[in-house]
């Protein structure tokens, strides 16, 4: 689950971070209360609008916007909300703004003593321990960062086992060449965002940029947080904190059946049961000559009420030319399933394209016999070839 600036900025604050203040809006007159709110508790006369999208690079797109009056405020409020951002991470298609952060201005005209740092803390999987990525280049992408300039790119490894040293917090504020009081704020900030990080189960924590001011103060100018969500029932008030809007309305929908759900770009529709059945399904669909349009696995207890929200998920998509079940029969039997699609298939009544099912395992014979006697435009397979030569059949019709 990923949480909006806003709610990680909040999350940090509870940690003793330093951020840089705001309050959400969701209009722009809310926009103008929120602004005038700020000058009164941190002496601000200038406000950055910011978008509320979960995608970085939202500048690059238009949805960052600095105001110098009141009237600015309501004027980029009112461009941003609402507007369709397209960033590098949002793909073409971009994510409509339903809200915005109206925060404090951090930069101050004339001042030279600022800087600007890349920090992060995740996840490595391959050692299975925490890392703290940093860089001197903060602001910028570090995508770009590490292509172009690697070696301003630093990782500090955390053994979760044992936590955060205090001569690593120190190695971090050195190799940022920070020194005096700055490097004393440094050196608390990255273990307080560590401790965050750790205390709420996120798999990643990423402050771009993290600014120090003139005065040697260290805050965080961004927050971007995603959470575990295996974790989430540990953490119910941040559970609460899940934006629907920004989720795709299809795999929302596919949630609330405890169906897993990614909608994708082809054109053969995915049932299973189990995640890596799922993967290797979709490599035979495209080894077939078609391209998955989703991966959708309906778990181990794959009953007919199950099956059919499964069906009418994948059938919301309207560049599904053809579905692929495929089931394993292992905890549920595969007579079950196949009795199970073919209630799921009246229930729902007319489906408009073809659908292969290929059941193996527990009772696949006696499953095969109920799809081939039930009269509805099923094909049945028992193989894996069997199946991929029907998708290659029906696709080629």
């Amino acid at each position: 689950m990923n949480l909006h600036e806003y709610q990680g900025k909040q999350i940090l604050k509870t940690f003793g971070i330093g951020i840089q203040e705001g309050i959400v809006a969701e209009s722009p007159e809310k926009a103008v209360e929120a602004a005038k709110e700020l000058t009164k508790t941190t002496g601000t006369n200038w406000w950055v609008i910011k978008a509320q999208v979960h995608a970085g690079g939202r500048g690059k797109g238009g949805g960052v916007k600095l105001a110098k009056s009141l009237e600015e405020v309501m004027e980029r409020a009112t461009n941003i909300i609402g507007m369709n951002l397209v960033t590098p991470q949002t793909g073409p298609q971009g994510k409509k703004v339903h809200k915005v952060l109206i925060a404090q201005d951090v930069y101050y005209p004339g001042e030279s003593k600022t800087a600007e740092f890349y920090v992060s803390v995740l996840l490595n999987r391959q050692t299975g321990k925490n890392i703290i990525m940093y860089s001197t280049e903060g602001g910028m992408d570090i995508e770009e960062v590490a292509e172009k300039t690697p070696h301003l790119i630093f990782k500090e490894e955390v053994d979760p086992a044992v936590g955060l040293q205090g001569f690593q917090a120190r190695r971090v504020a050195f190799n940022l060449g920070l020194s005096g009081n700055a490097f004393k704020e440094m050196t608390k900030f990255i273990a307080n965002l560590y401790k965050a990080y750790d205390s709420i189960d996120a798999s990643l924590f990423e402050i771009n940029p993290v600014l120090k001011t003139s005065d040697n103060k260290i805050i965080a100018v961004d927050a971007k947080v995603n959470m575990d969500d295996n974790a989430l029932y540990r953490h119910p008030n941040i559970a609460e904190l899940r934006d629907i809007l920004e989720e795709d309305p299809t795999e929302v929908e596919a949630g609330k059946h405890d169906l897993n759900y990614v909608k994708l770009d082809g054109n053969v529709g995915c049932m299973v049961n189990g995640a890596g059945l799922a993967m290797a399904t979709m490599d035979m669909i495209k080894l077939s000559g078609g391209e998955p349009a989703n991966f959708c696995d309906v778990g181990g207890t794959a009953n007919a009420a199950r099956v059919e929200q499964a069906f009418r998920i994948i059938l919301s998509d309207p560049n599904v030319k053809a579905i692929l079940v495929n089931i394993f029969g292992g905890i549920v039997r595969c007579d079950r399933v196949a009795q199970g699609i073919v209630d799921a298939y009246k229930n729902i009544g007319t489906i408009p394209v073809p659908i292969i099912v290929r059941l193996q395992g527990t009772n696949a014979a006696e499953g095969k016999k109920i799809i081939d006697d039930s009269g509805l435009k099923v094909y049945s397979a028992i193989q894996l070839k069997e199946a991929a030569e029907l998708v290659n059949q029906v696709l080629t019709k």
